[in-house]
């Protein structure tokens, strides 16, 4: 059975994303086909990016970073929650996405946004993140408006057809982790490092 984290994009004293996720994550754990497990960046105490070496390198030095790498190592495809930051995702989240490259690819993703235009901005944003991530995302998104679906732009109470959205993108994003899945063998991908020219290269294959 694939794994799924839904991941909570937002670190802001009394943010609203903290509800949207767990609204989400509460659709989703009605499902059997797939494990859920809701992921708040919040938790990992992410300082501005403070690694030396490139994230492709997998050489990771504060205790931190392994944490977090090992966690997001863990999941087949992603569920992010997102809220929208002038025209983008917010900054906890790009950061928290920076620390790693490996532990990204060949994953799904699915976006769950909310603002004043829905998040679609944001959403915007992370799919060109996702492609340099090597993960394959889906089209549609679930856009939360901080006007119709929170009550005075802060107690989240999704309007009906917020719902049924959700659950039909349940579905897509297990069938699209599923198809990385089988892509990447059950995730026995592997990485290594090969010295061309004067760069040093990440080679894939599967074993």
């Amino acid at each position: 059975m694939i794994k799924i984290a839904i991941i909570l994009g937002s670190t802001r004293p009394g943010r609203n994303g903290e509800a949207v996720a767990r609204w989400v994550y509460e659709i989703a754990q009605k499902r059997g086909d797939a494990e859920f497990e809701l992921v708040d960046i919040k938790d990992f105490n992410l300082p501005l990016l403070d690694e030396p070496m490139p994230p492709a390198r997998r050489e990771y030095t504060q205790p931190h970073t392994k944490a977090w790498s090992a966690k997001i190592d863990s999941f087949d495809a992603y569920v992010f929650v997102t809220p929208e930051y002038n025209h983008a995702t917010s900054g906890a989240l790009k950061n928290a996405i920076d620390f790693l490259y490996c532990e990204w690819n060949n994953k799904a993703a699915v976006f769950v946004g909310y603002g004043g235009s829905g998040g679609t901005r944001a959403v915007e944003n992370l799919r060109l993140v996702m492609g340099e991530l090597q993960i394959a995302d889906v089209r549609a998104q679930v856009a939360l408006s901080l006007y119709t679906d929170f009550e005075n732009f802060s107690v989240f109470k999704p309007a009906p057809q917020a719902g049924e959205i959700s659950q039909q993108y349940a579905r897509s994003s297990h069938r699209l982790g599923r198809s990385v899945e089988n892509f990447a063998g059950e995730k026995r991908v592997k990485c290594s490092f090969s010295k061309v020219g004067g760069g040093v290269w990440c080679v894939w294959s599967v074993v």
